[in-house]
C-alpha cells in the first residue's frame, strides 16, 4: 500500500506577514495564535492564491514555540492530505530551527501526536517550558532538542543534576 502525497501544485514558503496571513486560517479552523508581536516567523502552503496550511513559530532565546500546523482541504481530498501538508511545513520549521541555533522546539500536540513523533518530538512535562513561553493555550506539550530529542532531554537531565548538586556542595564547603 503506497502512502499518499501532498497535493501537486501546492507551493510552501514563508510568510511575509506571519501573524497577518495566517490569523484568518488559525480562526477559520479555531486554533489558538499568539499575539501579532510574539510571532517571529511562519511558513504557508498555497494553492493558487489560497493559504491552505499554516505553521507559526514564537522565539524565546534559544528557544522556540509552534503554533499550528492548521490546514484546510477539499473534503474529496485523501484523508492524509491534511497530514502532509502538516508535515512539510513542519520540516521547514525544523530546518530553520537547526540554521539559526534554535536549542528546542515547543509545541502543543492538537491531535497531531504522529506527526510530531515521527519528526523526532517527545512529550516531556510543562515544567520544561521557559518561563517565557508559559500561559499558552492548550494541552500536552512536546518538545525537540535536534536529530534526537529523547537522547537530548536525557542530556538535559544530567546537567540539571549536576546543577543541583553544585550549591549543595558548594554550601559544605562553606563550613
Amino acid at each position: 500500500m503506497e502512502r499518499s502525497k501532498a497535493p501537486e501544485g501546492l507551493e510552501y514558503r514563508g510568510l511575509s506577514d506571519p501573524s497577518q496571513e495566517a490569523r484568518d486560517l488559525f480562526g477559520f479552523v479555531g486554533a489558538w495564535a499568539p499575539p501579532d508581536a510574539a510571532v517571529s516567523t511562519g511558513w504557508g502552503a498555497w494553492d493558487g492564491g489560497r493559504l491552505v496550511g499554516a505553521l507559526l513559530l514564537e522565539c524565546a532565546g534559544r528557544a522556540a514555540m509552534l503554533y499550528g500546523p492548521v490546514v484546510v482541504v477539499p473534503e474529496s481530498a485523501d484523508p492524509e492530505t491534511p497530514l502532509d501538508i502538516a508535515l512539510r511545513l513542519l520540516e521547514h520549521a525544523l530546518s530553520l530551527a537547526e540554521a539559526q541555533g534554535i536549542e528546542t522546539l515547543y509545541t502543543r500536540p492538537q491531535g497531531l501526536d504522529r506527526i510530531w513523533v515521527r519528526t523526532g518530538f517527545i512529550p516531556i512535562p510543562e515544567a520544561d517550558l521557559p518561563e517565557a513561553l508559559r500561559g499558552r493555550p492548550g494541552l500536552g506539550l512536546f518538545g525537540w532538542r535536534g536529530a534526537s530529542a529523547i537522547w537530548s532531554m536525557a542530556g538535559r537531565a544530567a546537567a540539571a543534576r549536576q546543577a543541583a548538586a553544585a550549591p549543595a556542595t558548594a554550601g559544605r564547603r562553606r563550613r
